[in-house]
């Protein structure tokens, strides 16, 4: 599970492409090969370093992982 932060520092975006993964039995770098992205920007997504995510790649990962976009990314609202 991968947190991102919103411009105040706060968790608003979770990943949840490790857990996906894990329940499919399937590597990055298997996941990156059938999406048809390197490896390093499918890394960034995983790791959540990624600026942007392409509805394409989007759809490729939902695709691939048999899953929906909520599946793989939660919006987390602020907590004041």
């Amino acid at each position: 599970m991968i947190y991102t932060a919103n411009a105040r520092g706060c968790a608003v975006i979770v990943l949840h492409l490790d857990e996906l993964l894990e329940s499919r039995g399937m590597t990055v770098s298997e996941l990156s090969e059938r999406v048809g992205i390197t490896r390093a920007n499918m890394s960034k997504i995983k790791t959540g370093d990624a600026k942007a995510l392409r509805f394409s790649t989007l759809d490729g990962i939902c695709s691939v992982l048999a899953c929906q976009p909520g599946d793989l990314i939660e919006y987390v609202p602020e907590v004041h």
